[in-house]
């Protein structure tokens, strides 16, 4: 089966400022890689539209994907859609420092979406901005209660300036 991700752009290139539009969807497993927070079998849609320029092909656009991981404060499952734009260039004979290589007869996307994937799931996402956490004594869900440990942990790093703090109490109470 033919790379739908992989285009050829010899047509496109004979006519700067023709366009060509591109919606594939496939599986995250057909990039090659593996992600605990993308299923293998997740949709990946990738939704572009490739300008011939004068010196390449401009990529932009969108890819969508499902994720799924850990709230990084209390631990609850959650899950959510990523769209990232697009917005890339490729040029045969590379002059734009920010522009990526290519042999002028395909262009392959399929690096750039695996990285635009790997790059935009959340790696430390939270279940909401004002997420309570975990008590750090007892690990009760503060989101759905409190509870009655004193969470003031001592940094031991710190304690000869407590003793110092607590030395000048003492000197400024007599």
């Amino acid at each position: 089966m033919a790379n739908p991700l992989r285009v050829n752009t010899v047509e496109l290139l004979r006519r700067p400022g023709e366009h060509r539009d591109l919606d594939v969807t496939l599986p995250f497993s057909a990039f090659g890689v593996e992600d605990d927070r993308v299923e293998p079998e997740s949709p990946v849609h990738v939704h572009v539209r490739l300008d011939a320029l004068n010196d390449g092909v401009a990529v932009s656009g969108t890819i969508e994907f499902p994720w799924h991981g850990s709230c990084r404060r209390c631990a609850v499952d959650v899950a959510g859609q990523v769209t990232a734009d697009v917005d890339e260039r490729y040029q045969e004979h590379v002059t734009d420092p920010d522009a990526f290589a290519f042999d002028g007869m395909q262009l392959d996307l399929e690096p750039m979406v695996r990285e635009i994937v790997l790059l935009e799931a959340p790696s430390t996402p939270l279940c909401r901005a004002d997420c309570a956490g975990l008590c750090p004594v007892c690990g009760t869900d503060l989101n759905a209660g409190s509870c009655s440990c004193d969470a003031t942990v001592a940094d031991p790093r710190w304690g000869a300036l407590d003793q110092l703090r607590s030395l000048a109490e003492d000197i400024h109470d007599s």
